[in-house]
């Protein structure tokens, strides 16, 4: 399509639109070709459908501006007042709507991190205080699971380390399906936990950490891992307390010699099925390091995801006595507890990613 000339959109953003309605125009000629393989076609499919919305949007504010344009000359040049009446108040409920395409076309302009589509690792570990961090990391666990079935993902757990009295020292699980990614990695950092621990006779207000992580799935062709630079070591799995639950050698420690990353995997009754899902999350957890990487090279400002699991640090708060869950980021507070622990956390993922855009757009307006 040809570039449009867009009054209502800001200079700054006109150059890279022109280079994405080129590209779609592109990419609608390559399709119609018969020379593209099987592969070529599937991947410009994708590309072309993730550019159709922008498209859409602009043509859309193109026909507004038009109309505006037209509405203007009956406005200037007509000696009829009802005309004029109408042709007024359509201009100006055309130019209503105007800062709401811009914002849209802003937003489907932003650069899309190449990991909102993948599936995700996630981990949590239990941080300071003691077993109640633990029992709060198991339920954490469970409210992750609950929101990956309301989003109709899957869910499978790749290995939990329990305490011995329903709690975890550490659990982890791959979910996966579509925009796993994009929506649960802002749940990367300290969730902190404040109740009355059941074992708690005296009725005091304890506070507790539980750390959380989120990596995007790392496929070989993300990370290529040497075979000499894995140590791996077999041995038998064992239960809390360290009781013995298999006479085999089943479980694998994995330890990635260049960075020191170690894996430990029980879960499955088999060393082979071990050794890979010890593999996938050493290959999540450096192709997120290398992320983490070229993130603070384009922002020396950019926070760490987890922290150390300290009790003053914290990205969510559970208050189980008041029933309120508050987001510091956002600022944003939900009194609906009995929800949240049931899996609803739409209403703070959606907050965190409008912010995260709008954040993104004030740095493309500045530039």
């Amino acid at each position: 399509m040809p570039s449009l000339k867009l009054t209502s959109l800001p200079h700054a953003l006109v150059a890279n639109l022109d280079r994405v309605l080129s590209r779609y125009d592109e990419l609608s000629a390559l399709l119609s070709s018969s020379t593209l393989s099987a592969d070529q076609f599937n991947r410009m499919s994708k590309e072309y459908a993730d550019l159709t919305e922008l498209v859409e949007a602009v043509q859309a504010l193109g026909n507004q501006e038009s109309a505006m344009a037209d509405l203007e000359i009956i406005l200037k040049d007509s000696t009829d007042p009802d005309m004029k009446a109408l042709a007024e108040g359509e201009y100006y409920e055309i130019k209503n709507t105007l800062p709401g395409r811009v914002r849209q076309i802003q937003r489907l302009l932003l650069p899309k991190d190449a990991a909102d589509e993948r599936n995700a690792i996630l981990e949590i570990r239990a941080g300071a205080g003691g077993d109640e961090a633990g029992l709060f990391a198991a339920e954490l666990f469970d409210v992750y699971h609950k929101y990956a079935v309301r989003q109709g993902w899957r869910f499978d757990v790749l290995e939990i380390s329990d305490t011995g009295i329903g709690g975890y020292k550490e659990a982890s699980a791959e979910v996966s399906g579509q925009g796993v990614f994009a929506r649960l990695k802002f749940e990367s950092g300290v969730h902190r936990v404040q109740r009355v621990p059941k074992t708690e006779s005296s009725g005091r207000v304890h506070t507790s950490t539980v750390t959380v992580a989120i990596l995007p799935e790392a496929q070989e062709v993300d990370v290529k891992l040497d075979e000499k630079d894995l140590k791996v070591e077999t041995m038998r799995a064992s239960g809390a307390g360290g009781q013995h639950v298999n006479k085999t050698d089943s479980a694998v420690r994995m330890t990635h010699l260049p960075t020191g990353l170690v894996v430990y995997m029980q879960e499955e009754k088999s060393q082979i099925k071990n050794r890979a899902k010890a593999l996938k999350i050493i290959r999540s957890r450096l192709y997120e390091m290398e992320r983490e990487r070229l993130a603070q090279e384009r922002s020396s400002t950019r926070k760490n995801q987890v922290g150390t699991g300290d009790r003053s640090e914290r990205i969510r708060t559970y208050n189980f006595p008041q029933a309120r869950v508050t987001d510091h980021r956002v600022e944003f507070t939900s009194y609906q507890m009995a929800e949240v622990m049931a899996g609803d956390l739409d209403p703070f993922i959606d907050r965190l990613i409008a912010q995260d855009e709008a954040e993104r757009l004030a740095e493309m307006s500045a530039e």
